[in-house]
């Protein structure tokens, strides 16, 4: 397993916050973004109003991160205003093109089947963030279900990436090393139940990627 570089890990975002004290926990230990899901089918959905409120107690700087499946843009831009987002996340078969007029960051997530072919990322502009998650057209996150990291690393080395699917502390230093992406996203891997982080779980992931930034590296 390659190393990670010293002192360099990649972001993390801690997705599915339902719970202020998760969403603080989180970014004290390190997170760089917060994700909250506003999706109707999905068990960690979140109504704006109380994703704004979560948002609103976070330090400045924390990016807060809408999630949407197939969600119109004007939807997207309505939500965007009650929860304070600034960051959507785009995570079923909608056009890209639609959202980009709202002006906000935009993550478009590509699944990752058995049979993936690492090009199929080339259709997303560059300006776009790509998140790598596991295929599941009816859950669409949150699985726990790991994706091919060596096809992750070569996305991940031709343009900014985000991996997720089934992160957790026990393979985060591994996944890390072997996909070198821009960011982590961990949701079911840090949970004691949908929406519900647990902080033991959380404190371990953090600590397993700082340990990995940090050790020595070894030739041969």
């Amino acid at each position: 397993m390659r190393p990670l570089m010293p002192g360099m890990p990649p972001r993390v975002k801690v997705c599915g916050i339902r719970r202020l004290a998760d969403a603080t926990l989180a970014v004290e230990l390190g997170a760089a973004a917060i994700g909250f899901v506003f999706w109707p089918g999905s068990a960690r959905f979140i109504e704006p109003e109380a994703a704004g409120a979560i948002a609103a107690a976070l330090p400045p700087g924390v990016q807060c991160v809408g999630v949407f499946v197939d969600q119109s843009a004007a939807h997207v831009a309505e939500v965007a205003k009650r929860s304070g987002i600034t960051v959507v996340q785009l995570h079923g078969i909608e056009a890209v093109a639609d959202y980009q007029p709202l002006g906000l960051t935009l993550i478009k997530a590509v699944p990752v089947p058995s049979a993936f072919d690492p090009s199929v990322v080339d259709r997303v502009p560059d300006a776009v963030t790509v998140l790598l998650d596991a295929h599941d057209p009816v859950r669409r996150g949150g699985t726990g279900r790991t994706i091919d990291w060596t096809a992750a690393a070569d996305v991940a080395a031709r343009r900014r990436t985000i991996l997720s699917g089934g992160l957790t502390p026990g393979n985060v230093a591994e996944a890390a090393a072997t996909v070198r992406p821009f960011m982590l996203d961990v949701s079911s891997g840090v949970e004691s139940a949908p929406g519900e982080k647990d902080a033991a779980a959380l404190r371990a992931f953090f600590a397993a990627l700082a340990r990995a930034a940090h050790a020595p590296a070894h030739s041969g």
